[in-house]
């Protein structure tokens, strides 16, 4: 069965290399596409703030590329260079996703909330399951291994594979909310709005192919707890 778990792995990291790289080369090609209303990132992102009554954010800019976020704990949309000073279709696609969770925290709308929750577990999880699964699985010199080990494991990556699946309607929501903005504003035509949207649905497909990989590796985990926990 291990065999099946490192085709799972090769074959998700595989998919999630091409998504990756169509997702960059997006970004790339709506960044020499300039939005009509001229605003840079910054801008929008501090209207789309304004515009939803939320005044307790700062928007700054952070190093590196499609290294956008927001961060809930400080109330910072953290914008990269290219999006800060940026007057694009990507510039603006981000900005304005960006601020959607922001609007989403301002609401507090329940699966972010519900995320926020398993931040301080995740970080447990995501740092242990795989060194207990792989002394469960017996890869470490414990013969051939232990099913109880390899359950903690196990239940330990199903929280992290919780969380990336509820990452999902949270993305998705904040992409919705930005677009929506975007088009009742008029801060990006009928094309641009296309474009911000194709950008919006590849950045969104690297949640999805890290949440398939996730539940895919989890369903490894457990056949091969299954056939052991029977032998």
């Amino acid at each position: 069965m291990t065999i099946e778990i490192i085709l799972v792995f090769l074959l998700f990291m595989g998919i999630g290399m091409l998504v990756q790289y169509r997702l960059k080369s997006k970004f790339k090609e709506y960044g020499q596409v300039p939005t009509s209303s001229g605003l840079s990132g910054k801008q929008i992102a501090e209207k789309m703030l304004s515009d939803n009554g939320i005044y307790d954010v700062k928007v700054i800019s952070v190093d590196g590329f499609l290294s956008d976020h927001y961060n809930p704990v400080n109330k910072t949309v953290n914008l990269s260079p290219d999006v800060y000073s940026g007057a694009n279709v990507s510039a603006a696609a981000v900005a304005a996703h960006e601020c959607g969770h922001a609007v989403q925290h301002a609401t507090a709308y329940s699966m972010l909330t519900l995320r926020s929750k398993l931040v301080p577990a995740v970080k447990i999880s995501s740092s242990l399951s795989q060194w207990i699964i792989i002394i469960g699985l017996g890869f470490l010199g414990f013969g051939g291994g232990n099913p109880t080990i390899l359950l903690v494991g196990i239940i330990l990556f199903a929280v992290t594979t919780l969380f990336t699946v509820i990452t999902l309607p949270v993305e998705f929501d904040a992409s919705a909310r930005a677009l929506k903005w975007l088009d009742s504003t008029n801060i990006t035509t009928n094309a641009e709005h296309e474009k911000a949207k194709d950008a919006l649905k590849w950045a969104a497909l690297t949640y999805v192919v890290a949440a398939l990989a996730s539940i895919a590796m989890l369903v490894q985990y457990i056949l091969i707890y299954q056939s052991r926990s029977r032998d």
